[in-house]
């Protein structure tokens, strides 16, 4: 599971941990500001990250989200067996755990992210993957580069302009081809960003799509996430192409105990944290 330019990944949080010395707002951002603010707080952050999650997502391993649905059991892209020799394009890759999962399955991956910092930690893990440090709304590939494209928790929710990135993706993708990624699920903007019952009642509406900012003493965006209704994120699916054939919403699982920012036990029993987008290229 991975970031975001995050990332979500991240980086799976709606409102992610403020700089010491930034307020958090809420403001419009544009395409430009949203992705130097992510850049540049996924380079600070990379470490902290990747050592305080990195057990959780492990080196080789494909996570959808912080309840910890596995590609492995949900077979998301297809069965596992049908992966071998695939060409595969995972966008806000971090430290390219899912793209070692691919790989171990026969395919095909490049990771890409837009942090370079992150990246750095995909070559700390391992030199087995190939990386492209990128923005998702530009991606360096030729038209039908790939067979199948994944993000789990990357770049979708930092973006302004979703449906470029929607439409970036279906370019470099081969007729047929699937995509399949995880976002915050839209319902948890309503609520506040806790763990605990704290967390449980609702405190803004959730039809406000103003993007969620921290911004520096000059007003300069250092991390930037935009919400989407479920709705809205649907529509930005068929805008840029694509069919969407499931909707996945994870149960939180009786074996993780786990907290993750907003996402806990609590929580997870209660309403949903994560959605999956699985749509197809015709």
């Amino acid at each position: 599971m991975n970031q975001e330019d995050y990332a979500p990944e991240e980086a799976y949080e709606a409102g992610s941990a403020a700089e010491d010395d930034s307020e958090a707002t809420r403001r419009d951002a544009g395409d430009a500001e949203s992705s130097r603010a992510s850049r540049g707080w996924w380079d600070r952050n990379a470490d902290e990250y990747q050592s305080e999650h990195g057990a959780f997502l492990g080196d080789d391993r494909f996570v959808w989200g912080p309840e910890g649905l596995d590609e492995a059991e949900a077979a998301l892209l297809g069965p596992a067996a049908s992966l071998k020799d695939k060409d595969v394009l995972e966008i806000g890759a971090g430290a390219a755990q899912c793209s070692r999962w691919l790989a171990a399955q026969g395919a095909r991956p490049v990771a890409l992210d837009l942090s370079h910092r992150q990246l750095q930690h995909a070559l700390r893990i391992g030199e087995d993957v190939p990386l492209v440090e990128a923005d998702a709304g530009r991606l360096p590939f030729r038209d039908g580069s790939f067979d199948l494209a994944c993000s789990a928790y990357g770049a979708v929710p930092f973006v302004a302009d979703p449906v470029n990135v929607m439409r970036e993706v279906r370019r470099v993708l081969r007729p047929g081809g699937r995509w399949v990624f995880s976002v915050t699920h839209p319902i948890r903007w309503a609520f506040p960003d806790e763990p605990g019952p704290e967390g449980l009642s609702v405190s803004a509406s959730y039809f406000d799509r103003t993007p969620y900012v921290e911004q520096d003493e000059q007003g300069r965006a250092v991390y930037v996430e935009h919400h989407r209704t479920l709705g809205d994120r649907v529509r930005d699916v068929v805008a840029g192409g694509f069919r969407l054939v499931d909707l996945v919403e994870p149960e939180w699982p009786e074996w993780n105990s786990q907290e993750w920012g907003g996402w806990s036990p609590l929580r997870g029993n209660l309403i949903p944290g994560t959605a999956i987008f699985v749509c197809e290229r015709d």
